[in-house]
């Protein structure tokens, strides 16, 4: 019943949401070129499946590989910036720039420096979730109390013991804060990179060359699927909170 009450709001708002676009397609009578049913839009998933299957994965697996890399790497830098405050003070607002890069400005840089192919798509993923994972590992690292830390010392606790029972623990939430949001990021990244070149089987391509011609329906097929695999790896990452500590939802649920 909990999980009932805690996703019915969510379905509700979506069958609304499907509801009216359809109506006003048909009240409209607009063009299914301009703005296709969702009806029309399933049906032509159903019609190209396969097809969307093979690009998806494809896609799909620059955004894992990338979001793995991008997401590992920034925890490790993280862990190394914060073993000197000074030196993570230094570089988190130059950190905090380099995220602001627009990716349709890296993105044509990527393919002349890492090819057309899977590379190029995996490096634009990486940066995307690189410096969000740094900075709010890097916080949440430091962020621990002064008396935390004192109270740590004062029992004779090693810098490794501290960082494992105090400053890991205390930074977990603010790091899947990060993974969620990199999560989504990752699937935006690998699709909107190939717009700027990759091979057809690739969702990025499919859907500008599809919407390019006027068949929307098919852009549209390929963009339900970039939004189903990118929910999936949100849930993963949801998933993984949860078991990594079980004790934030208790007490939340609680």
């Amino acid at each position: 019943m909990r999980i009932v009450r805690e996703y019915a709001p969510a379905a509700l708002v979506l069958a609304a949401g499907l509801s009216l676009w359809e109506a006003i397609v048909y009240l409209f009578s607009i063009e299914f070129y301009l703005l296709p049913a969702p009806h029309v839009i399933v049906q032509s998933l159903g019609e190209n499946y396969p097809f969307l299957v093979e690009a998806g994965l494809y896609t799909f697996t620059e955004a894992v590989v990338g979001f793995a890399l991008g997401c590992g790497g920034g925890m490790l830098a993280a862990m190394v910036a914060s073993s000197s405050p000074g030196f993570a003070g230094l570089v988190l607002p130059y950190a905090v720039a380099s995220a602001s890069v627009p990716i349709v400005a890296l993105a044509p840089l990527a393919i002349v420096w890492f090819g057309v192919e899977q590379g190029s798509k995996i490096a634009i993923v990486v940066l995307l979730t690189f410096f969000p994972t740094f900075v709010a590992t890097t916080r949440g690292l430091l962020g621990v109390t002064p008396q935390s830390l004192e109270l740590m010392r004062s029992y004779a606790a090693s810098e490794r013991q501290i960082f494992f029972k105090i400053r890991l623990p205390h930074s977990l939430p603010m790091i899947f804060i990060a993974l969620r949001a990199c999560a989504t990021l990752a699937m935006i990244g690998a699709v909107v990179s190939e717009f700027f070149g990759g091979p057809v089987k690739s969702l990025g391509v499919y859907i500008k060359s599809t919407a390019s011609l006027f068949q929307t329906r098919e852009a549209w097929s390929a963009i339900l699927v970039a939004c189903a695999l990118g929910l999936l790896l949100y849930f993963a990452v949801v998933l993984a909170e949860r078991l990594a500590m079980p004790w934030h939802f208790e007490r939340h649920e609680g």
